[in-house]
């Protein structure tokens, strides 16, 4: 049986991936390692994964990585595009262990929240990108395993705080089961 994505999902790609660009952009704060930022951009795109799963964490990654590369600085860095591809699947398979529409993000829906970004971004920047740098781009090993531990680091941290409120504040915007008492 083919499955297709929804017409919401569609778009959701769509904004997702507009935001992701804007974000990564306007919104990204020096860590005064060579191209190495703070990225507000993961945080959103946790929200949009663990929201339309895995394939649309994906696309909203990739798609979005590669605008902002290519519109911003002339050339798309196919390494960490890929990574930022990786990371939004691996977000986005939370989703099947975090119903944020049920309204309930409690400890537990934390815990198995930040340990799956905890993976995900461990495994990309810090293995996955240094790797790719050096296969695709012959980058010196030393530079990009810094780049990627400092990124890894930054980008596990920020998902942590503000990924977790944006779950969080959105969970709370949804009406939980058996909670509307029948008036009389």
């Amino acid at each position: 049986m083919k499955k297709t994505l929804s017409t919401t999902t569609i778009v959701a790609i769509g904004i997702g991936a507009a935001v992701f660009t804007i974000l990564g952009r306007f919104a990204s704060i020096p860590t005064g390692v060579l191209n190495s930022n703070i990225e507000v951009t993961y945080a959103f795109l946790a929200l949009m994964a663990v929201l339309f799963g895995p394939v649309a964490g994906g696309l909203i990654g990739l798609i979005g990585h590669a605008i902002k590369d290519a519109l911003f600085f002339g050339g798309i860095w196919w390494s960490w595009v890929v990574v930022s591809a990786f990371v939004g699947v691996v977000f986005g398979l939370a989703s099947k262990r975090i119903n944020l529409q049920s309204g309930v993000f409690g400890k537990k829906e934390i815990i198995t929240f930040n340990v799956y970004q905890i993976i995900a971004q461990g495994l990309g920047w810090v293995l996955l990108a240094p790797v790719l740098d050096i296969l695709i781009y012959a980058e010196p090993a030393n530079k990009v395993f810094f780049q990627g531990i400092t990124i890894g680091i930054a980008n596990i941290i920020t998902v942590a705080i503000l990924g977790t409120l944006l779950l969080l504040t959105y969970a709370k915007t949804r009406t939980k089961k058996g909670s509307l008492d029948l008036e009389s």
